[in-house]
This record gives structure tokens, C-alpha cells and sequence, in this order.
């Protein structure tokens, strides 16, 4: 009874999950459907269709993927069109499709994909560029080939790798094309470049010429001559039509195109000669696919079965490649056990009176699983490795640059996001760590239009009539720098000679024309003129301008063409000598140090000397006497005393050399005070004026009173404006006492123009800044470089040099302009010296106080053993005392050298006291 229970309790369960869950977890569905929406008749979508069927044919007679599934796709034609997408979608949705391969445009993507979020079903698009679809928006959005924001940093690169600044960027005025060049101007951006002007194309089917033209004609009146085309194809080939009409395709210009030039050159037939010589050196992106034994063997397959009537193109790889990653994504959910299922959404049943049969729609349940899986694959394709980041785009983005030449085109290097520009293919460089130097930027020579190999410039001054507005400061002082000709709107001067110099160096010509700025009463401020550069009232400046760095911030400017610097001039006074010059050579300080010194060398020599030595023995008194006799007499090497221990003499002989450094340069210092004039001045530079309370000049218009109140902490109460170089002597000559000014700071190049005739005043301390005057120009501007490289040639060549001897010859008074120092010699020019010899005082100290202490443990220890009693402090301080003053025995030898000397200089001292006898007196006495 029990035993037919069992069985029939599992025939039951056989038959309860062999109905309600069999179908989905024990065995796979027979067919799996999938879509593909895309534009049949458009150059990316006719290769994609054959791409996919094949694909769809490869994957059903394949054995190890979807084993005992069949995949079946069903396509529908979105004719790139929004609402016809939408509706095509819609049709997806009432069927029992689980992934659906496209949308081809962006456009429509962006109108279905909220549709996707809503039944949970991944698009995977082979063709979908735009960069905002990878957006957090579109989560069951995954694009399967490269995004445009690397294809728009590839474009960023080749701009920046040959040193262009601005482009002109041409586009389709749709989503595809607005956020394409929106990437491309943040990829700009990054590297100091800018997009200068944007011509938007409407997204109609047919553009007419005329509308076309109009664009062109704006473009060619611009300054830029680099322009990025991207369109879709038939505005694009219109646009370089229109271009070669109007000889926009001709020497001096450059054209790049997105990939959607290279996808009609790889998938159409020979295009047309006259088709081909529009875009003769064109450069063209090409997502770049690596060879592999695969990718030749299918296009090999292509070509047999398309009979070179259409080639493959990038996309149609893709798009190949899109089924294979559906078909492994199902498999993989298929053995995770997923199931085909579909459920209502509620929202939509609740909508009534509607011929839309909206309810037939579905969300696919496992749609979630699916997506995960496609995410998480790691396989191999045509196009190379499919896998995602975690930001859902396809790894190791490259893309091939190439060049249309003559029928064809020639590929002339690649660009990778591992490591940029270069000439070697990126799957070889992925082994390598990435290098993005400039140096290994590389790409090889391209033809450009025109059958030209010189690279272009990249820009021209605009083609509109108009000539550049150059600000030129009318001043009132100083006019040998810049001053406009009476009654007319010409200038002259150093600075404008060396401007139309540099100008007719260029190998191109330059329209300009001066505009005088300032009410010619006083000079203008200088800050404020180059500020107009920045609204664009002027679009260059040229003149006395100081480049500092509050208008570095706004402006580029030149190469320096003269070595300014901000200087301190004021009034001096010829020195005498006096009766007490000789004190003069060394300072305060100076003199003070050395006398301690000489003290303080005589007190160690006595020291280590006063033991073995009976000439620094004696009576306290005559003991006092020897030390300051001897410390005084080495100054000039009379010193009589002899050195006997080791360690003074060791003391000695640096400390002369010490004195004979000092006496030198004492000898030296006093020779140039006596016999040369002297200058004076109570102002020794800029650290004076900051401590002192005296009014300081300044040039009226010049960055000097910004820069003393803000850099230097001058108060602006302190500073007066002065105007001219007569202002200058006036209030110098007046002083603070009598309303002028104690010094004037200024530049240089104004300073020696102004001491060149005035002789009674001198530059006093050293220049406290560095820097120089240029030329203004726009952020950016490509002038400013060229004119850099002028000015380097003007130098170069002394043109420069030659200028400057015109305008600014000095007169006789200027060779006398010799800046004001201080002749005296401080402790800075010889603390080395004195911090050598006090180490050896010190370190001759320390070791002869070891040796005295040594021996008074020594003494202590046997008297305290030969008294039998401890020991006590005074008495050990006594012992220690005696032990110092004691005289040490000398050996033999020693003392039998002393003696020898001792009695040679008695010889010595007694002859010179005996009076010689007169040569009179020894004959007198021979006679007798």
C-alpha cells in the first residue's frame, strides 16, 4: 500500500514539473528571436544587413553556442527616421523579441530608449555614436562599437600634434552631430585648443547647394583653415563639392573627417574621379579593427559573396560581431538557467479608449540577466576583443588615420587611448607601458590639399576687409620708446621700429593699423589698454609694455624684446677721505668681530702655552700683558713669543692665516677709498625704502605703483606720480625736505634713458625684479607665436641690436652711469674664515682640558690612597687649579733647544748693546 502511494506521489511530481516548469529550466527553447533596426538603404546600414545575416547563419551552425537553439532575427527599416523608429520599436515590443541589435541612428536611439528602460529589453547598437547614449539615462543601452568622444579625442590629438589652435567645426544640427563636436571642444579644451566657430547643417534629406554655399562663404572669411567635417554622407560629399567650387580645397587648408568618409571609401565601390579629386588630402578617421586570421577569412567570404559590389566597412564588422555577443549573452543565460518570459505592465492596461493596443506590449523578465551577461562577456570578434568597462564602452578604443591620395587612400599612422599618436599599430603597443610624450607622437608624412607635403599653418588673418587694430599708448615722456607723428595716425620709435621689423620677417602679410590710446597729457595706464585686448576692442598691443604677471593672466604675450626690471634711482654725493677713512674699509660689525677674535685667540694660545712655556709665565700683571701683547702683534706677524705645545701651534697657524686674508683685503679696500672717488647715497636699494618714511616716485601709467603697494607694502601715501624725466630731476633734486621725493623706482630701459643726461643721480642697489616688455596679443593667438620667432630672428641677425643703438645712443654723461654699491667689507665675506678658526680654538681647548683632566684623576687618586681619607671639593679644586698653573718638565732635548735659543738671543741682545769701536781708534791703539 505504501509502495503505491510513493509511485503515485511521483508520477504526480513528474507530471506537475514536466508541464509547469520543464519547458523553462530542464531544456532550452527551440528558437530565441532577437531584432535589428536599422536604415536598410544607407552606406553603414546595406553592409550591416549582409553582416548580420551571416552572422545569424554562423551562430545556428555552430555547435558549441546556443546548442539545440536556432536564432532568428527579424529586421526592420528605421530609414534613420525618429518617428518611424519609434514605431518600428513598438512593433518589437508586441512580439516575443529579447534583444534587439541597433538602433543604427543616433537620433532615433535617443527617442526608443526610454521605451527599452521601460520592457527591459538591451539594444545593442553597432552604429550609435553619440557619446551622451552611454549616459547613466539608457541602462539597457549598449553600444558596440566606439563612442565619437574618443573619436573626437583622436581629432583633439592630430590638432594639437601639429600645433594648430582653432578649428572650424562642420556637423549634422542633430543629436549626433551637436554632442559629437560638444565632445570634440571639451577634448580641445584639454589641450589648450578651441573650437572658433560652429556651422550647423539641417538634418534634411536633401540640403540644397545654395545653403551650403552660404556656409562655406562665412568659413572662408574666418581666420582658422583647419575644419572638421561630420556629417552624415550626402551633406558631407556636398560640403567638399561646394569647398573645391569655391577653392576651399586648396594649398593652406586642412580638412578632417570623421568616419563616416571612411566607411563610404570602404564599402562603396571606386567612387567617381571627380568624387575623388574633391577630397584629395583629406584626412579621415577609421575605427580601427586588427588583422586576424578571422577578419581575412570573412572578407574573403564577402567578396565571393557580394562579387566586390560592396565592400565591408568597421561598421559591418560591428555589426557581426553584435549577433555573436547576443548569441553568447543567451547562451550563458540559458545555462543559468533563465527563461523566455514575458508580463503585462499594469500602467499600460490602464490605459482606455486607445486603438493603440498598447497592452499587447510586454517587459521581457529576464531582461536584467540577459543585460548582465552581455556586460560580464569577454570574447574574441572581427573587430578584435569585446569586452566593456565598467562605464559600458569597449575597451582599447583605436582608430586608423588616413590620408586620400589620388584614386585610393594610404594610412599614415594610428590613434589609440592607450598611448596616442603613432606609426606602429596599437595591439603592439598594449605590451608596452603607454607613452604619451611628445616625442612619441608620431605619424607619417601626409599629402595635403593642394598636392602639398608642407604642413599648413592652420589659420589666416580673416578675409573679411578689416584690419587688425593694434593699440599703441601715446605718451607723453620717454618718446624715443613710441610716439605718434604730429597731425597723422603713424608712430615711430624703438618699439614700433621693432614691431614692423619683426612684422616684415613673417612669411605671410599682416594687415594692421595703430589706434593711439590715451588723452596725450599724460601716460595712459597701461593695465587698462592691455585689458581692451580681452573684450576685443584692440586686437593686439604694441609698445613699452612690461610683461608682468597680472597680464600674462589675460593676454599671450611676445617673446621679450628688451631686458627690463624694476630699479631704484636716486640723488648721491661724492665721499672724502677724511681723517678717519682708514676706519671706512671695514664695517661696524666687522671691526668689532676681528678685535674680539685677536682677544680671544690670544687668551687659548696663553692657555694651552702657560704650562710648559716660561714666556707666558709670570706675575698676573705681566701674565695680562703677554696675552694682549700677543693677540695685537700677529696682526702684523711681530709676535716674539715662541709656541711650544702642539695644539697652540696648531691655534697659531691658522689664526695667521686668518690675520693675513684680513690684512689683504683691508690693504685692498683702503686703497680704493684713498685713491678712487667715491659715491654715496643714504638709499642702498629697495630694502630702504621699505624701512624708511620718505616719498617715493614713480612713472605716471606703469605697473610700478601697483606692484610697490601690493608686492613691497609701501603704503600708497608714500608714492608720488611724476610724468616726465624733468619731474624726476625736479623732485629728486628737492628731497623730502622741500616737497620731492627721496628715490624713484622705475624700469630700467626708462632709468638709463633718463641717466644718460642726467649726471647728478645714480641706480643704487640691484635690480629687485626681472622680466621684459612685448607685444599683446589675444589668448591663444597664433600671431604672438610667429612673432615670437621674428623677434628671436631679429636678435639673431643684430637688427635688434641695431635698433636699439638708433633710438637710444647715450650721451657722454652715460658712461659714467656706474650703480652705487657699498665699499665697505661686511662679517658675510669672512664669517667663513672666523668660523674656522673658532673651531680650532675650540677643538684645541677641548683636547688639552681632556690631558688635564686625565692627569688630575690621575693626582687625586694617589693622594687620596697615600692620606688613607676621602676626598674633598675644595681640595680636589685646589689640586685641579695647581695642576693648571703648575710648570710642566720639558725633556732634554726640549730643553736644551730652549737653552741654544735662549743664548743666541742673549749673544744677540748683548752685541747690539756693546758700542762699536770707531776705525780711527783700533789704528790709534795698533800704533802704541
Amino acid at each position: 500500500m505504501n509502495l503505491i502511494w510513493i509511485l503515485s506521489l511521483l508520477v504526480l511530481l513528474f507530471v506537475f514539473f514536466g508541464n509547469g516548469f520543464g519547458g523553462n529550466v530542464s531544456s532550452r527553447p527551440a528558437v530565441v528571436n532577437i531584432g535589428a533596426m536599422f536604415s536598410f538603404d544607407s552606406t553603414i546600414g546595406r553592409v550591416a544587413k549582409i553582416a548580420i545575416e551571416e552572422a545569424v547563419k554562423d551562430v545556428n551552425s555552430n555547435s558549441v553556442v546556443l546548442t539545440g537553439t536556432k536564432l532568428v532575427v527579424h529586421m526592420q527599416d528605421s530609414n534613420c527616421s525618429g518617428v518611424l523608429g519609434m514605431v518600428r520599436a513598438l512593433q518589437f515590443m508586441e512580439t516575443d523579441i529579447v534583444a534587439v541589435v541597433g538602433p543604427q541612428s543616433s537620433v532615433v536611439a535617443h527617442l526608443i530608449l526610454n521605451l527599452a528602460n521601460e520592457l527591459q529589453v538591451p539594444f545593442l547598437s553597432f552604429a550609435a555614436t553619440d557619446p551622451t547614449l552611454s549616459s547613466l539615462q539608457y541602462p539597457f543601452f549598449v553600444r558596440t562599437t566606439q563612442s565619437d568622444l574618443y573619436q573626437m579625442t583622436a581629432i583633439a590629438e592630430i590638432v594639437d600634434h601639429y600645433g594648430w589652435r582653432e578649428v572650424i567645426a562642420i556637423f549634422i544640427d542633430d543629436d549626433f552631430g551637436r554632442n559629437g563636436v560638444s565632445a570634440l571642444d571639451d577634448a580641445l579644451a584639454a589641450r589648450r585648443c578651441k573650437v572658433s566657430y560652429k556651422a550647423g547643417i539641417p538634418p534634411e534629406s536633401k540640403v540644397s547647394r545654395a545653403l551650403i554655399l552660404d556656409i562655406l562663404v562665412k568659413v572662408a572669411l574666418l581666420e582658422s583653415r583647419v575644419i572638421i567635417l561630420h556629417v552624415n554622407p550626402d551633406s558631407g560629399f556636398m560640403v567638399v563639392s561646394v569647398a573645391q567650387y569655391i577653392g576651399m580645397m586648396g594649398n593652406g587648408y586642412v580638412w578632417l573627417a570623421t568616419d563616416w568618409l571612411s566607411s563610404v571609401l570602404d564599402s562603396s565601390p571606386p567612387l567617381p574621379s571627380e568624387t575623388m579629386d574633391t577630397l584629395q588630402g583629406v584626412l579621415v578617421l577609421r575605427a580601427h579593427t586588427p588583422d586576424s586570421d578571422r577578419k581575412r577569412d570573412f572578407l574573403s567570404r564577402w567578396t565571393k559573396m557580394t562579387g566586390r559590389s560592396s565592400g565591408l566597412n568597421s561598421y559591418g564588422l560591428y555589426a557581426y560581431d553584435t549577433v555573436w555577443l547576443v548569441a553568447h549573452a543567451l547562451d550563458t543565460f540559458f545555462n543559468q538557467g533563465g527563461i523566455i518570459s514575458f508580463s503585462n505592465d499594469s500602467r499600460l492596461r490602464s490605459i482606455e479608449g486607445s486603438n493603440l493596443h498598447l497592452d499587447a506590449m510586454s517587459i521581457f523578465d529576464g531582461g536584467t540577466l540577459l543585460l548582465k551577461n552581455i556586460l560580464q562577456s569577454n570574447l574574441v570578434g572581427l573587430t578584435g576583443p569585446i569586452k566593456f568597462n565598467p562605464d559600458k564602452s569597449l575597451i582599447l578604443p583605436a582608430f586608423d588615420v588616413i590620408n586620400v591620395i589620388g584614386t585610393g587612400f594610404r594610412r599614415i599612422g594610428y590613434w589609440s587611448n592607450y598611448s596616442g599618436l603613432s606609426t606602429v599599430p596599437p595591439e603592439t603597443l598594449y605590451s608596452r607601458p603607454p607613452n604619451r610624450s611628445s616625442a612619441n607622437q608620431q605619424l607619417y608624412s601626409v599629402v595635403w590639399p593642394g598636392e602639398t607635403v608642407v604642413t599648413p599653418r592652420g589659420w589666416v588673418f580673416p578675409n573679411n576687409g578689416k584690419q587688425l587694430r593694434i593699440g599703441v599708448p601715446t605718451r607723453v615722456s620717454y618718446k624715443e620708446f613710441v610716439s605718434q607723428v604730429r597731425g597723422t595716425n603713424t608712430f615711430k620709435g624703438f618699439c614700433i621700429d621693432v614691431f614692423t621689423a619683426a612684422v616684415s620677417l613673417l612669411p605671410y602679410a599682416v594687415p594692421y593699423q595703430f589706434i593711439p590710446y590715451g588723452n596725450g597729457k599724460e601716460n595712459p595706464s597701461y593695465t587698462e589698454l592691455v585689458r581692451l585686448v580681452t573684450t576685443g576692442f584692440f586686437d593686439g598691443v604694441v609698445g613699452d609694455i612690461a610683461i608682468v604677471t597680472n597680464r600674462t593672466k589675460i593676454v599671450d604675450f611676445t617673446q621679450p624684446y628688451v631686458a627690463s626690471g624694476l630699479v631704484v634711482v636716486a640723488p648721491f654725493r661724492k665721499l672724502n677721505t677724511g681723517a678717519w677713512a682708514f676706519l671706512r674699509p671695514f664695517s661696524l660689525l666687522m671691526w668689532g668681530v676681528t678685535a674680539a677674535f685677536f682677544i680671544v685667540v690670544g687668551i687659548v694660545v696663553w692657555i694651552l702655552e702657560h704650562r710648559m712655556n716660561d714666556e707666558f709665565r709670570g706675575p698676573p700683571k705681566q701674565q695680562l700683558i703677554t696675552v694682549l701683547w700677543f693677540s695685537l702683534s700677529t696682526m702684523f706677524f711681530s709676535h716674539r713669543e715662541n709656541t711650544v705645545s702642539t695644539l697652540g701651534r696648531m691655534v697659531l697657524l691658522i689664526w695667521l692665516f686668518v690675520v693675513l686674508i684680513i690684512n689683504s683685503s683691508y690693504t685692498a679696500s683702503l686703497t680704493s677709498i684713498l685713491t678712487v672717488q667715491q659715491l654715496s647715497s643714504p638709499i642702498k636699494g629697495v630694502e630702504t625704502l621699505k624701512t624708511s618714511d620718505e616719498p617715493i616716485g614713480y612713472q605716471v601709467g606703469s605697473f610700478v605703483e601697483n606692484y610697490l603697494i601690493k608686492e613691497i607694502g609701501i603704503p600708497k601715501s608714500r608714492l608720488v606720480a611724476l610724468g616726465s624725466p624733468e619731474e624726476y630731476a625736479t623732485a629728486l633734486q628737492h628731497g623730502p625736505k622741500k616737497g620731492g621725493v627721496g628715490a624713484v623706482v622705475d624700469e630700467r630701459p626708462y632709468v638709463e634713458l633718463f641717466l644718460s643726461s642726467q649726471c647728478k643721480f645714480r641706480i643704487v642697489g640691484q635690480d629687485f625684479t626681472k622680466g621684459g616688455w612685448g607685444f599683446a596679443f589675444p589668448r591663444d593667438s597664433p600671431l604672438a607665436v610667429d612673432m615670437s620667432t621674428a623677434i628671436l630672428a631679429l636678435s639673431e641677425n643684430g637688427d635688434l641690436q641695431r635698433i636699439f643703438d638708433k633710438w637710444l645712443t647715450r650721451s657722454a654723461c652715460s658712461s659714467d652711469n656706474a650703480e652705487l654699491e657699498s665699499d665697505r667689507l661686511h662679517l658675510k665675506s669672512f664669517w667663513g674664515l672666523f668660523l674656522i678658526i673658532g673651531l680650532a680654538c675650540f677643538v684645541a681647548l677641548v683636547i688639552y682640558f681632556i690631558q688635564i683632566m686625565r692627569k688630575f684623576y690621575g693626582t687625586a687618586n694617589s693622594e687620596s690612597i697615600s692620606r688613607g681619607e676621602g676626598s674633598s671639593r675644595s681640595r680636589n679644586l685646589q689640586t685641579l687649579l695647581s695642576l693648571i698653573d703648575e710648570k710642566k718638565d720639558l725633556s732634554k732635548r726640549e730643553q736644551k733647544r730652549r737653552k741654544g735659543d735662549r743664548s743666541s738671543s742673549e749673544n744677540d741682545l748683548e752685541l747690539e748693546r756693546t758700542p762699536k769701536r770707531r776705525p780711527t781708534q783700533l789704528s790709534d791703539e795698533g800704533s802704541d
